[in-house]
């Protein structure tokens, strides 16, 4: 059936099952690396009945509005045509404040925001770009969610099997705070007042245990510790991230400021340039400032975009015989200057 034949029938029955047809955002997240932002966890349902967990940044949905409104905003609001459709209003940029306090106060109207926008004509739902916003990457399903806790879990009975009396005194465990919904088979399903038995610590933010004859995960933040895990279970695989360091220079003409920046990415991450930059302003403080690496005759070099980013590391990987760096440490540095200094550069030939 072609697309004008479900504009015109308006048969949602038409429409592929993997179709998203409500979106509701459950947290944000704090993601660490060449530069801090919030994310928002969002849970999508689909036509079929599928329910799955995405992660986007605001600046995705200012992209994705931005191509919507491209394609189908009409010159004249009060005459849309037949392939053009009103969309909802998207909240706005905001420059200053504080990060998190932004993407909290964001929720609300992006919840607005999509459910407007997935209320639209069935033939809308159709379009590439929405539908790859809503789609579920492999980065997205390998992700551990954490509190979810805008997720409101539907009031269900669960007969609580109350534990042999021995094993309540020696067994670690934990008494559910709050009611908690599993995402997906591997996670648990919790009701306030439950006593869950602990397995092991997953992560930073989720344990593995077992309650009502069922075992999976669950965040800790929903549970009150009885009894830890032992400290060898406590730190096993997985319990945490690991952090790289990045050492980076400020030359201004009263010195050089030398910082080593933590971030948790791996040491084969190629960050962008203006992941860089950013990191570099928040870090030194100063706004007007030119990025720069060394090459192999010590002289300054220039970095202006991704291209002279893939250098820099080209460069620094052919000079990591020649320096001794800790294990977690970039083998390239930032060496931050003035953008308006050209004093710094060796303009001999």
């Amino acid at each position: 059936m072609s697309m004008q034949q479900i504009r015109d029938e308006s048969d949602f029955d038409q429409l592929p099952h993997n179709i998203p047809v409500s979106a509701t955002i459950a947290d944000i997240e704090e993601k660490k690396g060449f530069i801090d932002y919030f994310r928002f966890a969002i849970e999508v349902k689909t036509k079929g009945g599928g329910k799955y967990l995405i992660y986007r940044r605001y600046r995705e949905f200012f992209n994705l509005h931005q191509i919507l409104e491209a394609r189908y905003f009409p010159e004249n609001p009060e005459k849309p045509g037949p392939n053009t459709c009103i969309l909802p209003s998207l909240p706005g940029k905001v420059y200053i404040g504080n990060k998190q306090e932004i993407a909290e106060s964001r929720i609300p109207e992006l919840n607005t925001y999509m459910k407007r926008l997935l209320a639209l004509p069935t033939w809308f739902l159709l379009d590439e770009a929405l539908r790859m916003f809503f789609y579920q990457t492999d980065q997205d399903s390998e992700h551990q969610p954490r509190a979810l806790r805008r997720l409101r879990p539907p009031t269900r009975k669960v007969k609580t099997v109350k534990p042999p009396k021995m094993d309540l005194f020696s067994s670690p465990r934990a008494e559910a705070m709050f009611d908690f919904r599993g995402n997906g088979k591997a996670e648990l399903n919790l009701k306030r007042g439950e006593v869950i038995f602990l397995l092991r610590r997953v992560n930073a933010d989720w344990l593995e245990g077992t309650v009502n004859n069922q075992t999976g995960i669950f965040p800790e933040s929903f549970v009150k510790i009885i009894k830890p895990l032992p400290e060898s279970d406590s730190e096993g695989e997985g319990g945490g991230y690991t952090y790289s360091c990045l050492r980076c220079f400020l030359l201004t003409p009263s010195g050089v400021d030398t910082r080593d920046v933590c971030v948790q990415e791996d040491l084969t991450i190629q960050p962008t340039y203006y992941d860089l930059l950013a990191r570099m302003r928040n870090v030194f403080k100063v706004d007007d400032i030119a990025l720069n690496y060394r090459d192999s005759e010590g002289d300054l070099i220039r970095i202006l975009d991704d291209e002279d980013i893939q250098l820099m590391i080209k460069e620094s990987r052919g000079q990591q015989g020649d320096i001794k760096r800790p294990v977690n440490q970039f083998p390239w540095e930032l060496h931050v200057t003035m953008a308006s200094d050209l004093s710094v550069y060796n303009t001999e030939a």
